[in-house]
C-alpha cells in the first residue's frame, strides 16, 4: 500500500464566510471587524498575543470583499443591467481566491452573498446574517435597488434561502445564524466573532504552541 500523503499544514487562523441576503449588513460587519483588525495589528506588530485573548487574535486576519475581487480581477462575464450586478464566473473567482483561502496563514474574512460555492476544506465558520423584512426593505430602498431585485431579495430572506444553502453545504456546527437589525446587534455579533476566533486558535493549539 502506498504511503498516505502528509496532511496539509493546519491554518494558523480560521477562514470565515460572512454571508446573508443583500442588505443584512455583511459589509458593515466586515468593516467593523477590519477596523479592529487594523487596531490589533498596530498594537501587536501584526502578531497575535500568545494567550489568544481579545482583539490580539485579529492581527493576522484579512477582509476579502468578493464583489471587489469579481470586479477588479475580471471574474465575471459582464454586467447585468436589470439587476445592477456582475454575472459572476464562479470558476474564475475560486481560482483567484484559492491562494489566500488555502494558505497556511488562513485568516480570510470573506464578505459575500453566497457561501455554497466554497469547498468545505477552505472554511472554518459560516456566519449567516439575518434581518427582519422592514429593516431589509429600508436598507435596500436606500441603495436604490431596482424593484425586481428588491423583491427578490426580500423573498429570499423570508424563505431563509441563504441560511438553508449554508446548512446544506456545510456541517451543522460550522454554521451560525446572527440577527442583524440594529447597531447593538452588529456590535454584539462582532464581539462574538472575535471570541470565536480566539477560541478556535486555542482549540487548534496555535496559541499554546506559541507560548
Amino acid at each position: 500500500m502506498a504511503d498516505e500523503a502528509p496532511a496539509a499544514p493546519p491554518r494558523r487562523n480560521p477562514n470565515i464566510i460572512i454571508t446573508g441576503t443583500p442588505g443584512t449588513g455583511k459589509t458593515t460587519h466586515c468593516e467593523a471587524l477590519a477596523t479592529r483588525i487594523a487596531a490589533a495589528a498596530s498594537t501587536t506588530g501584526a502578531a497575535p498575543a500568545s494567550n489568544g485573548s481579545g482583539d490580539a487574535v485579529l492581527a493576522e486576519l484579512r477582509h476579502i470583499a468578493v464583489n471587489d475581487v469579481v470586479r477588479d480581477r475580471n471574474c465575471h462575464d459582464g454586467w447585468d443591467a436589470e439587476y445592477q450586478s456582475w454575472l459572476v464566473d464562479e470558476d474564475r473567482l475560486l481560482d483567484e481566491l484559492e491562494p489566500d483561502m488555502t494558505s497556511e496563514r488562513g485568516g480570510c474574512i470573506v464578505d459575500w452573498h453566497a457561501c455554497d460555492l466554497f469547498p468545505v476544506s477552505w472554511v472554518d465558520l459560516v456566519v449567516v446574517l439575518t434581518a427582519d423584512t422592514e429593516s431589509l426593505y429600508d436598507r435596500l430602498a436606500l441603495r436604490k435597488y431596482p424593484e425586481a431585485k428588491m423583491q427578490e431579495n426580500i423573498d429570499a430572506e423570508i424563505m431563509q434561502v441563504l441560511l438553508q444553502e449554508a446548512h446544506e453545504a456545510f456541517d451543522e456546527g460550522m454554521v451560525v445564524e446572527l440577527a442583524s437589525n440594529t447597531p447593538d446587534d452588529m456590535e454584539a455579533n462582532v464581539d462574538r466573532i472575535v471570541a470565536w476566533v480566539a477560541q478556535w486558535r486555542k482549540d487548534q493549539g496555535i496559541d499554546k504552541e506559541e507560548e
